[in-house]
């Protein structure tokens, strides 16, 4: 079954943002969604030792299986994930396992009622301006289509009940909402950060542009040369089922997509 939040992907990219798909994202989910309210934002509480744009990837698709006497939590766990490189992977269509009991603006059924983004973070100190960059943006893009306003988006650590009982975000949500009201009112916003300049402010090298089917130029050159396939430039079809292949192969989330992870492997080759 198809479920209905298949608009994602397309709000996402119309606000300049990258997005990534998960294979099955399309029919996975716990049930349908009902009215979509707002959006929730959540961090993963990932240690900086796991490595990695999403390492949480296949937790937020399968969900957590502790061992007893914990209880499981099937997946999906959000409906997007956000990379460290403010990339958002589309995970679910459908309703996911992000909010457990808790109440904002009235709303108490969250997992019905909110999108869920799990944005790959520790919990401990700032963010990748990049990626907070990207928070603010998707927030404000997926409240724009649904006739929101800046009030339906709520942290995980503001709807969750009792209070204290979740830490997450660790940032600021009155900044945050601020900064999503100003998109939302029409603000001119300043052109979103390439994941090349973050990480030349960081003093590592700059990773290689993000490249997909329909792109063309030297780039994709390179990327068919290394994978042994007729250099015309062209990211076609079968340009992409080559990437996917070598990312199935190299455990990658097999999207066609070659981002930095990808090319961190290719680059190998």
């Amino acid at each position: 079954m198809t479920f209905s939040l298949t608009w994602l992907p397309e709000v996402l990219e119309q606000a300049g943002l990258k997005v990534a798909e998960v294979p099955g994202w399309r029919t996975r989910g716990r049930g349908e969604m009902g009215t979509v309210r707002g959006v929730m934002c959540h961090h993963t509480g990932t240690p900086d030792s796991r490595t990695g744009n999403l390492p949480t990837m296949d937790t937020l698709v399968n969900g957590r299986h502790p061992k007893p006497p914990a209880d499981p939590l099937p997946g999906p766990l959000c409906q997007l994930g956000l990379g460290r490189d403010g990339t958002f992977y589309v995970i679910a269509a459908g309703k996911a396992n992000h909010a457990g009991g808790g109440k904002w603006e009235g709303l108490t059924a969250g997992n019905t009622s909110f999108i869920g983004i799990e944005a790959e973070h520790s919990g401990v100190g700032d963010w990748p301006e990049v990626q907070m960059d990207a928070y603010v943006r998707g927030v404000a893009a997926i409240l724009k289509k649904i006739g929101a306003r800046e009030n339906m988006c709520c942290g995980h650590k503001e709807y969750a009940l009792p209070k204290g009982r979740k830490p997450d975000p660790n940032f600021d949500m009155a900044h945050f909402r601020s900064e999503v009201s100003d998109l939302l009112n029409g603000k001119t916003p300043k052109p979103p950060i390439p994941a090349e300049e973050e990480a030349a402010a960081a003093g590592a090298p700059a990773p290689r542009a993000t490249i997909r089917r329909g792109d063309r130029g030297d780039l994709v050159v390179t990327l068919q040369k290394k994978l042994k396939l007729t250099a015309d430039g062209i990211f076609g079809p079968g340009t992409e089922a080559k990437v996917r292949a070598f990312q199935r192969d190299h455990k990658i989330v097999p999207d066609g997509i070659v981002g930095p992870k990808s090319w961190a492997q290719i680059d190998t080759l």
